[in-house]
């Protein structure tokens, strides 16, 4: 059974996915059709702190192969903390992929001084509001680390594209929602939204593997 803290359920382990899943079969027949289509979710757990986020912040506007070349070189230069950022030379950065733009995001990520423990035990709505006043960061990434680095139970993307799209197959949408609207249909999955994100995320695999079929 996962933790509890200030801020709500923490999803620690695949029983407390599978629990989620439950809640979310029981209120809704459409994500139980996802579920038996899905089959077993995803912990999806992921580390917390600096690194995470710069790694998120590498990763805009390039291919999933060169964000992992350029992290690769990152890491290997030991470029991956706030002090190392903080004394490399523009040129340090420039040689391991980071463009200009980036190198800017990084050094406000580090200057930024985020207490990483602490946002622990702050709730999800001062979580994503501290990650996002660096500049490189927007509502999606921090919503996305509050969800898997942290554990969040009850936080939702719902400006993430796959998991618009994932929506209007499910329910039989004529569009994707928009931001609004989608955030609002999320409220029904309260208080297991981020394993809503986590099925619609499997039903959008399976889903694209089936229009490849055809």
């Amino acid at each position: 059974m996962g933790g509890r803290a200030v801020t709500g359920r923490i999803i620690e382990t695949l029983a407390d996915v599978e629990e989620g899943a439950d809640y979310l079969e029981r209120v809704c027949p459409r994500l139980a059709e996802a579920r038996r289509l899905t089959g077993p979710l995803p912990l999806r757990r992921k580390p917390e702190g600096f690194a995470e986020l710069l790694s998120a912040i590498v990763s805009q506007q390039v291919s999933t192969a060169s964000a992992a070349a350029i992290w690769g070189r990152m890491k290997a230069a030991g470029l991956t903390g706030p002090r190392k950022i903080t004394w490399a030379s523009d040129d340090d950065l420039r040689a391991v992929g980071l463009s200009r733009q980036k190198i800017r995001y990084a050094r406000a990520l580090a200057e930024a001084r985020i207490d990483f423990k602490g946002l622990r035990e702050r709730p999800d709505a001062e979580v994503v509001a501290t990650l996002t006043e660096v500049p490189g960061i927007g509502v999606w990434t921090a919503e996305i680390y509050a969800m898997f680095s942290l554990g969040r139970a009850d936080v939702f993307a719902p400006g993430d594209l796959a998991l618009q799209e994932a929506a209007r197959v499910l329910y039989a949408l004529p569009q994707r929602p928009k931001d609004r609207e989608f955030r609002a249909m999320a409220e029904s999955w309260r208080p297991w939204r981020s394993v809503a994100a986590r099925l619609l995320w499997a039903y959008y695999r399976v889903d694209k593997q089936r229009e490849g079929i055809r």
